[in-house]
């Protein structure tokens, strides 16, 4: 089993950084793939980004790609979303899941974040 945390949500101007923080707990973080989703209101979810247990090996979704970046630190059990050039378009409730596979379906990741809110005013 393991717990995930989301924190580092907030409101922020158009074009400016936040940088999401999900923290993990109840088994070996290292040995988990990592990912990033969102989920706009009246929007299906959508994934963001993922990285491999190592850090090694990261891919961004292209509506990001440039903008966002995955980053884990395996010593503190925490992976990271930093947020740059944000846009309003980007306001959204963000997740962050654990997995085995290296994917960008959510239905490949067990283990779910309770979200945090990002709302980037114009």
């Amino acid at each position: 089993q393991v717990q995930l945390v989301e924190s580092g949500g907030g409101l922020v101007q158009a074009g400016g950084s936040l940088r999401l923080s999900c923290a993990a707990s109840g088994r070996t973080f290292s040995s988990d793939v990592m990912g990033w989703f969102r989920r706009a209101p009246g929007k299906e979810r959508e994934f963001l980004a993922r990285i491999n247990y190592s850090g090694r090996i990261t891919y961004n979704a292209d509506s990001v790609k440039g903008r966002f970046t995955i980053s884990r630190d395996n010593a503190k059990n925490t992976v990271y979303l930093q947020m740059n050039s944000l846009k309003p378009e980007d306001t959204a409730v963000y997740y962050c899941a654990a997995g085995s596979a290296y994917s960008d379906a959510a239905v490949r990741y067990d283990y779910w974040g309770q979200g945090t809110q990002v709302t980037v005013s114009s």
